[in-house]
């Protein structure tokens, strides 16, 4: 549902298909009786005009291996152990690339870390790892490029129509399709990494084309992480570092206590200074930074972690089934 009104801030609800009908019907019609819209006039209220919501976001149902969410039996994730364990970025890829966008869908541990360590250990990690690692290991800096070759060419311009492509479906709430699509375009330049093959280019003859190849991988790596920035800001940061930077490319959220209600009671507020967030577009990597040798950007998750996980559930209660597991 998106409303019609126009001016000032956007108001987005995000929510369960089951509060649908309340915010995109019940709650506007309270909002146009306090401004003295509804069909028996009247004035606006002490507050002034309230907004109608500009669009209203909901999805489907998540379940929690193959049940219900349930806090009294036990069957629940608690948010910050987790995070805890496995970091923010791995619990807010599985959210959105397994989440219940268009139907309903089921959390399972043996898939959040199947698809931690295919896709974005051995997909997205390996990417940046063997980019940064190969440029430390053959020149110790970013290269400046020589003359590009068509498939040069072909992949820059590909992952730079993916600022288009994925801030578009962004802009549509359409998180997971957003999200497929940027993984798509890291497997495109994990195949340009096979077709050029810059680990078997050898030699003073070869270098020029070496340190081009080095080099627009490295301006891939870095146009793909600002894209998966919105979905791995955590880790945005880290690759920032990889790749030269101060590891400070995008701005973090805080959890502020304020006391604003009439009764005096503290509340908490997630809110942050977000005027640096970076430019949604290419920037164009600097030749002479120099790059170290890089650490993971991401952890494995190991079989006997999901087995650990799952006797946790059980132990409160939870309905997780028996049974080997063996992520890839």
């Amino acid at each position: 549902m998106e409303s019609s009104d126009e001016g000032g801030a956007i108001h987005a609800y995000f929510m369960g298909k089951d509060n649908i009908v309340f915010h995109s019907q019940i709650w506007p019609a309270e909002l146009l009786a306090y401004d003295g819209r509804g069909a028996r006039g009247g004035e606006p209220g002490t507050y002034g005009d309230l907004r109608l919501p500009t669009q209203v976001v909901a999805s489907e149902f998540l379940n929690l291996e193959g049940a219900q969410f349930s806090t009294s039996r036990g069957h629940v994730l608690y948010v910050r152990d987790v995070i805890d364990r496995y970091g923010a970025d791995a619990l807010r890829y599985y959210i959105v690339a397994a989440g219940p966008e268009n139907q309903d869908a089921n959390f399972t541990w043996p898939e959040f870390a199947q698809r931690n360590n295919a896709e974005l250990v051995a997909g997205w990690g390996n990417l940046v790892n063997r980019t940064a690692s190969m440029v430390h290991k053959n020149i110790g800096e970013i290269p400046a490029p020589g003359a590009l070759e068509p498939v040069d060419e072909a992949v820059l311009a590909t992952v730079e129509r993916g600022f288009g492509t994925v801030g578009g479906l962004i802009a549509q709430h359409r998180q997971k399709a957003a999200l497929t699509e940027a993984m798509r375009l890291v497997g495109e330049v994990n195949k340009y990494v096979s077709d050029t093959e810059p680990f078997k280019l050898k030699g003073d003859d070869q270098r020029a084309r070496l340190e081009t190849v080095l080099h627009t991988l490295l301006q891939c790596v870095s146009d793909l992480n600002t894209i998966l920035a919105p979905f791995l800001p955590h880790a945005a940061n880290r690759v920032h570092e990889i790749l030269g930077g101060t590891g400070e490319f995008v701005p973090m959220p805080r959890l502020d206590e304020v006391e604003d209600l009439d009764d005096g009671r503290t509340y908490a507020v997630i809110t942050g200074e977000y005027t640096q967030t970076p430019s949604w577009g290419r920037v164009a990597v600097t030749p002479g930074t120099p790059i170290d040798k890089p650490r993971p950007a991401f952890g494995k998750i190991e079989p006997e972690q999901v087995e650990e996980e799952r006797a946790r559930l059980r132990a409160r209660g939870g309905e997780a089934p028996e049974g080997e597991v063996s992520p890839a």
